[in-house]
């Protein structure tokens, strides 16, 4: 059931966080965010502490670009129930617990791996399926989110999301690394127990998200006559799956070319760092097509309706264009791809860089993680208020700024080494910064979804919010490799400035019909 809430007041505004579904929305913040951490921050450290190369340890960031391509699996979401549990749980909720589950498997599996003395394949590919099941609850989170309650409640329950999120990414961080501390790894000595058992805890911890999942009510939906039956609903999952094993196979076997490409690519570049970039984004164009391929050459067979497939994947892009026009949502789409850029990619490897100078891992559990979390509450509350008071489109440009202005602090600390005054300080205002923004970007994407097509548009923006900035931070420990700390932080810095033309852009041509936009 949706329901709306007047916002006239500041005083109202701040009770309405007492609201059912903004208490719902931090707890289910607290289940998404406690997988991403895994996959980044801590396994980085894992990883690190078991003796793996900085340029090795930063490519494991790829293994969470499942929430940068979730746009391609999100229509199933959209289309197919599951057996027994749509039945009894509804639709999102269904989604919902198989993709929780599916979290805690991987989480475990990650936990009985030892990167030292085991294949770093095999934790790879653990860490893929964590990315992939957690990109999953995200898409259904984000049409549960914009189902269950009307515009004007969607910034406030974007800052309790927020606050939820850190806490979530507290838990797999600040405590994933107590308990590795705590048991006995270092540095100086890796001890693979240690964390195993922090990663068999933060398995148990994702019983959060299931208990809430359980206690929810089922949104009320509008088009759940959309759901495929009979052969529509074995055809497209087949579809599916046949188009994914042939993107995986292409993607696989095309590794030694790959590698032919590169060292022809060296010397003409005279680069091997860019060499390597532009050879695996033609290699992922390269299994993009095979898969785009197959699945034409399925709907050709008639394994699946054509006007369903259109149903699922193209008419949710129609509708984004066909409301906002070709050169609005092209900019539209820019500003979306790109906002998330300087944190992002200073994100990959910043607990490496509090490692490299010095910190130990309480050191980073206490200011990093615990005291880091309490600014982005902070921030995510005071970023989803002032975008119900001032405007969303106001606090993205305030958010960007920061997030850009924050990133040169790094460099301050990158020259000053170990110093916890400094420390506390760029921890201030770097997540100060990025929970304002946060808030206003979750609303403002909220706010451009049709809630016919909750899930795939949605999983749309928050692809392309993570894509690019998540491809180049994969690089990022190749990048401080190459030119140090410091020329690092400057270039994230920098790379925020376009989206501060793009916002102001953007503004004068966009407006919201609801309370989102003064």
């Amino acid at each position: 059931m949706k329901t709306a809430i007047p916002a006239q007041s500041w005083l109202d505004t701040l009770r309405t966080f007492k609201h059912p579904r903004v208490i719902t929305m931090l707890f289910f913040g607290i289940s998404a965010g406690l997988p991403l951490l895994l996959i980044f921050s801590s396994l980085s450290l894992w990883l690190r502490e078991a003796g793996i190369e900085k340029s090795a340890v930063t490519y494991f960031s790829w293994a969470a670009l499942g929430y940068s391509f979730k746009f391609v699996w999100a229509p199933l979401i959209d289309k197919l129930s599951i057996p027994i549990l749509t039945q009894y749980f509804g639709r999102r909720r269904a989604w919902l617990l198989l993709s929780q589950i599916m979290i805690i498997a991987a989480i475990s599996l990650m936990a009985f791996i030892d990167p030292a003395t085991d294949a770093l394949t095999a934790m790879a590919w653990a860490a893929v399926l964590l990315g992939f099941s957690s990109a999953t609850q995200d898409i259904v989170l984000d049409a549960y989110r914009i189902e269950s309650a009307e515009s004007d409640l969607q910034a406030l329950m974007s800052s309790s999301y927020v606050a939820g999120y850190r806490i979530g990414m507290l838990i797999a961080g600040a405590g994933a690394l107590y308990i590795a501390s705590y048991l006995g790894s270092t540095m100086d000595e890796y001890s693979y127990s240690a964390w195993k058992w922090s990663y068999l805890v933060m398995a148990m911890m994702m019983s959060i998200g299931l208990i809430t999942t359980l206690i929810i009510n089922e949104p009320e939906q509008k088009n759940n006559e959309n759901l495929l039956q009979g052969h529509d609903y074995l055809g497209f999952l087949v579809l599916f799956i046949i188009a994914v094993t042939g993107f995986i196979l292409t993607y696989s076997y095309s590794s030694p070319l790959a590698l032919i490409l590169k060292e022809a690519l060296q010397p003409l570049l005279i680069n091997s760092h860019l060499a390597g970039f532009i050879t695996e984004f033609l290699r992922l164009l390269l299994a993009l097509f095979v898969a785009s391929l197959i699945a034409k050459v399925a709907i050709t067979a008639g394994v699946v309706k054509k006007d369903v497939v259109e149903q699922a994947y193209i008419a949710p892009v129609k509708d984004f264009f066909q409301r906002y026009g070709w050169s609005l949502a092209w900019l539209l789409l820019a500003l979306i791809g790109l906002y998330r850029i300087s944190d992002i990619v200073l994100g990959v490897i910043s607990n490496v860089f509090y490692q490299d100078l010095g910190f130990t891992k309480p050191e980073i559990a206490n200011v990093v993680k615990s005291f880091g979390l309490l600014m982005t509450i902070v921030g995510g509350f005071v970023g989803g208020i002032l975008a119900v008071r001032f405007g969303v489109m106001r606090i993205l440009f305030l958010g960007a700024l920061l997030s850009a202005l924050t990133n040169l602090l790094f460099m301050m600390l990158a020259q000053s080494g170990h110093d916890m005054t400094l420390l506390y300080i760029v921890i201030s205002a770097d997540n100060l910064s990025a929970g304002l923004a946060s808030a206003a970007f979750i609303a403002f994407l909220s706010s451009l979804t049709n809630v016919s097509f909750t899930a795939v548009q949605y999983a749309i923006f928050s692809s392309l919010m993570t894509l690019l900035p998540k491809v180049l931070g994969g690089y990022s420990g190749t990048m401080v490799e190459v030119m140090g700390y410091q020329s690092f932080f400057l270039i994230t810095a920098l790379m925020g400035v376009p989206v501060l033309f793009l916002i102001i852009w953007a503004g004068k041509r966009f407006k919201l019909n609801d309370v989102l936009m003064k």
